[in-house]
């Protein structure tokens, strides 16, 4: 009689401990839900320096823009064409290669 009842306590403990490990490893707070959340967060992280990086860049053309009248002049030159009244504007047609 210890027989049988000893196999079906071990079967429910062996169950038990199969659903445990189940829900450890594919649950909402799983392994694997753990794993991609640790990639997205350095996905995250990544854009995050990319973005403060850009941001630093940024921040130092508005500097420049409020007080370097060269760096002004060079984007008004470069972006619009802007020449001062006493320059002379030479323009050459591109070599055509035989």
């Amino acid at each position: 009689m210890k027989g049988p009842f000893q196999k079906r306590v071990y079967l429910i403990l062996a169950g038990c401990i199969t659903f445990i490990l189940f829900f450890t490893v594919f649950g909402d707070k799983g392994l694997l839900r753990i794993f991609e959340l640790r990639q997205d967060m350095a996905r995250v992280q990544a854009r995050l320096g990319d973005t403060r990086a850009v941001n630093e860049t940024l921040k130092r053309e508005i500097v420049a823009l409020k007080g370097d009248h060269r760096y002004v002049e060079s984007i008004a030159r470069k972006d619009f064409g802007l020449v001062r009244s006493n320059e002379v504007i030479y323009q050459f047609s591109p070599e055509t290669k035989p």
